[in-house]
């Protein structure tokens, strides 16, 4: 058999141009086809010039578009979550959920950094909870204990002590802002309560944990605390005898503090706390009054990126304070010594401390003292009803009246806690 018959023709002049490299573009050779397959030029068989198509992949191909591509172990950990938890509904409320974008704007962000604080509270908390001992015995050792041996011990102390400080202040820093924003509205009346709620809680967070540590700072500012919640009329002296679980500050009462502090409070902080959260999801952010039309922006993940900035920024704050200015032990109670000059309680019950300090002894045959709290618990129930009071702010008219109050209230606290550590006095 002639061998020929099955040779392939010889290539035509052309042939040698049939695939050539085009010049190198964009750093990558690209081939082209000018030319049909040699030997075929019958005019009905010959093709079409060659069109490029995009390439895609089986993987691509197999996921909807959009979609990021899982591993294995993911698509197996969200079959199981997903029916659980549905969490595909929390993200697409969150994508959906609209935060007004306005000059106010930026004291937004302070409900997000108490939140943040609160957490770093907790998580700190638990830490030393494992070394800490509730009693009059061991207390100061423990804490002694954890801050020389424990390793970071010194700086998990006080990154507890500072935040719980920070906190409160960005609490009420939250509050006013809220007050003079009038976000307080219908029908944001509850998130304005639960919102009052929590910074009281917070305030008796605060106050218990003070005494923990049982040193000498702590066991004076917890007496000339105490002292002042005996002033309230009627149940004055039974609430105090309550909280000390005695006459005086002792190993009952520095019980009755550790068990306030780590189980009572924060199961109603979670409780409340929760409440609060889910209003605020559900009502969203409040514009302040006069302001009709303002860009919105998606809170996931716009506000929530900006958010996580404002955390990061406080994250290193307390990280530089507590490096550089960390928190002190003090030396140890002793109940029997005198009270020493200067005592006083914590920053954020200066104002109260001061004004008693100051008041007249009798006014109108009453006494000072307990005038003086009967006004700061008429001011706080007011405070706590700013919602049914503000009439004007409920029909989104400007309401001077109330934030004239509020400047009087800030004011008055700045100007008492200041003079409280300008001009110390002693002790009770």
């Amino acid at each position: 058999m002639n061998s020929g018959l099955f040779r392939r023709p010889a290539p035509t002049s052309p042939a040698p141009s049939a695939m050539r490299a085009t010049p190198k573009l964009f750093s990558a050779p690209v081939i082209t086809a000018v030319s049909t397959w040699p030997g075929t030029s019958s005019p009905g068989r010959r093709r079409g010039p060659w069109k490029p198509t995009k390439w895609r992949s089986r993987a691509a191909t197999s996921m909807s578009p959009g979609k990021p591509e899982m591993t294995k172990w993911q698509e197996k950990v969200e079959a199981y979550v997903e029916p659980r938890f549905q969490l595909s509904a929390i993200r697409n409320f969150a994508k959906k959920k609209k935060v007004p974008e306005h000059k106010h704007s930026f004291w937004y962000f302070f409900g997000g950094i108490c939140l943040f604080l609160f957490l770093i509270q907790v998580l700190t908390g638990i830490l030393l909870l494992l070394y800490y001992t509730p009693s009059v015995d061991a207390a100061h050792e423990s804490i002694q204990f954890i801050m020389s041996q424990v390793k970071f011990g010194w700086l998990i102390r006080s990154v507890h002590s500072w935040t719980a400080n920070i906190l409160i202040g960005v609490i009420f820093i939250h509050m006013f802002s809220t007050f003079f924003l009038k976000a307080y509205r219908p029908p944001r009346e509850l998130t304005w309560i639960t919102g009052f709620l929590l910074l009281v809680l917070f305030l008796v967070f605060g106050f218990s944990g003070y005494l923990l540590p049982w040193n000498e700072l702590s066991f004076f500012a917890t007496r000339v605390g105490t002292d002042i919640a005996g002033v309230i009329p009627f149940v004055g002296k039974a609430l105090k005898t309550f909280i000390l679980g005695g006459p005086e500050v002792s190993g009952a009462t520095l019980t009755r503090f550790f068990w306030l502090h780590v189980a009572v409070v924060p199961a109603i902080v979670l409780l409340v706390m929760g409440i609060h959260i889910v209003l605020v999801q559900t009502l969203g952010m409040s514009k302040p009054v006069g302001i009709r039309e303002s860009k919105e922006i998606p809170f996931f993940p716009d506000f929530v990126l900006k958010d996580s900035l404002g955390w990061l920024i406080m994250l290193a704050v307390v990280g530089v304070v507590c490096v550089f200015l960390p928190w002190e032990i003090g030396p140890k109670a002793d109940p029997f010594a005198s009270t020493p000059l200067g005592i006083k309680p914590e920053w954020y019950f200066t104002f109260l401390f001061t004004t008693l300090k100051i008041v007249p002894a009798h006014i109108y045959k009453i006494e000072g003292e307990v005038l003086a709290i009967l006004g700061f618990l008429l001011g706080g129930l007011l405070f706590l009803l700013v919602p049914f009071l503000d009439r004007r702010a409920a029909r989104e008219k400007k309401s001077p009246v109330f934030t004239v109050i509020g400047l009087v209230i800030v004011v008055y606290i700045l100007v008492m806690t200041a003079l409280t550590y300008l001009a110390p006095t002693q002790g009770k």
